[in-house]
């Protein structure tokens, strides 16, 4: 296993990252015995950076992943969110507070490496209404009692040591002028293959959205970048390219149009597969081509895998310390994009 630096933080973490969001499903819907003997084996793999969030199952995942470290008398890194709804509007950085404050009881410590704001951050004001939080006006983050400041109580307090905030794809300047702040150490991007955009902007392809190269102007100021999704919410593979079922503990596309469409794209990177391609010069299969190439990307410090077993989670952390991808396939990705997936 190979570290990184966060940003100028001194912290260095594992290429390979353990996310407990729902795609995966292990931290969700797995056994307690089954989640145990993932992190146990992830943690003798060199994994010490933990990715969590308060909307993982209503906590559920929280409190799974303290169960287990508890058991395992471990602490590696952890990193939580907190997710700002219609009803915290009007008391944000007190809300930033509790919902942290509750995160570390489910999980059993007294403070965490790096607290994230989980919605993204926007120049124009977004109607949030109910459970929503994928957004999040940027004066809300930098008024008196939005959430920055509540961030920086908790940091104050020894509860936070580091803090960040989720991209999510269209707020590329909202991104820049909190990062320009100086008061971020961390950010969360999505980047893969089916959309490079947070790394590169290839000329013809359509990106939607569009992460417009936040990675290197991150880095350039000092800001560490965990990357979510790095296979595509998990059909960047071998099993989903050949028309495999999810793992049963996978969640899979979101609704019928996602998958339609993201079935429309991956097969276009099948040659990238040693196994679904035996002429391939290079032994990798497509899921480790995909996180090789995000681990070559300017900025990127860890690639947060989404595990649903042991197997995946030996098979992923051999992805660390490979390096590049070849100039070859790098060409014929390239292509793949210019032509926007044939569409």
């Amino acid at each position: 296993m190979q570290y990184r630096e966060v940003g100028n933080t001194g912290l260095k973490i594992s290429e390979i990252g353990f996310g407990g969001g729902g795609n995966a499903g292990l931290m969700l819907r797995g056994t307690h015995e089954q989640q145990r003997e993932a992190i146990a084996r992830a943690v003798d793999l060199g994994i010490n950076y933990f990715d969590q969030a308060p909307d993982y199952g209503d906590g559920l995942s929280e409190t799974n992943l303290g169960r287990v470290l508890k058991k395992l008398r471990i602490r590696p890194y952890i990193t939580t969110k907190v997710e700002i709804r219609e009803e915290n509007l009007n008391d944000i950085a007190d809300h930033v507070v509790r919902s942290t404050e509750a995160s570390l009881q489910r999980m059993g410590v007294d403070y965490a490496d790096f607290i994230q704001i989980h919605n993204g951050p926007r120049l124009d004001k977004p109607n949030i209404t109910g459970a929503a939080y994928n957004y999040l006006w940027i004066e809300d983050f930098l008024r008196p009692g939005g959430a920055l400041e509540g961030l920086q109580r908790l940091q104050k307090a020894g509860k936070a040591r580091f803090v960040g905030f989720i991209t999510r794809g269209g707020d590329g300047q909202a991104s820049r002028q909190l990062i320009d702040t100086g008061a971020f150490d961390l950010i969360n991007a999505s980047v893969h293959l089916l959309n490079p955009s947070a790394g590169v902007k290839p000329f013809g392809m359509n990106m939607d959205p569009d992460w417009d190269g936040i990675l290197a102007y991150a880095a350039a100021h000092g800001v560490g970048a965990a990357i979510y999704s790095p296979l595509a919410g998990g059909f960047l593979n071998d099993n989903a390219v050949s028309g495999g079922s999810p793992h049963p503990l996978g969640r899979g596309a979101r609704n019928e149009e996602e998958g339609a469409r993201i079935n429309s794209q991956i097969g276009a990177f099948a040659f990238l597969s040693k196994k679904l391609n035996p002429e391939q010069a290079d032994d990798h299969s497509l899921a480790e081509a995909a996180i090789r190439y995000v681990l070559s990307l300017e900025g990127v410090t860890s690639v947060l895998g989404g595990f649903s077993d042991v197997p995946q989670v030996e098979e992923n952390t051999a992805f660390s310390g490979k390096g590049s991808l070849s100039e070859q396939n790098m060409k014929r990705i390239e292509m793949v994009w210019r032509g926007n997936f044939g569409v």
